[in-house]
């Protein structure tokens, strides 16, 4: 459940401007915010079975946009690449090439 639960609030990261407002709004009340069905529901004014159909509709769609535009995979990718880069760096013997080397990738991993 816990992996579940980072990797739609990963997808959550990157692709919340496209949901709909409810399914957005449910999906962070209950993902993000930590409440229950019942307290959405009792907020909203609406059935539990709503609030999780809602819910379920948000998580299928992150999922087939991830599917599609695969950017939470890219991000990864792209870290990954940043922190062995690092490791590189940090080796460097000169202490200026290493200095200036470091403003970059910290300067490209802030373009995220």
């Amino acid at each position: 459940m816990l992996e579940k639960t980072n990797q739609v609030n990963l997808l959550f990261d990157f692709y919340a401007p496209l949901l709909k407002g409810k399914q957005r709004e449910y999906l962070e009340l209950y993902y993000l915010d930590d409440l229950s069905l019942g307290e959405i529901a009792e907020m909203h004014e609406v059935s539990r079975q709503a609030v999780y159909d809602h819910i379920k509709r948000a998580e299928k769609q992150l999922f087939e946009y991830d599917q599609k535009l695969n950017l939470a995979h890219r991000h990864e990718k792209r870290m990954e690449v940043l922190a062995r880069m690092n490791e590189l760096v940090n080796g460097l013997a000169e202490s200026e090439t290493r200095d200036e080397l470091n403003t970059l990738l910290h300067q490209l991993s802030e373009m995220d």
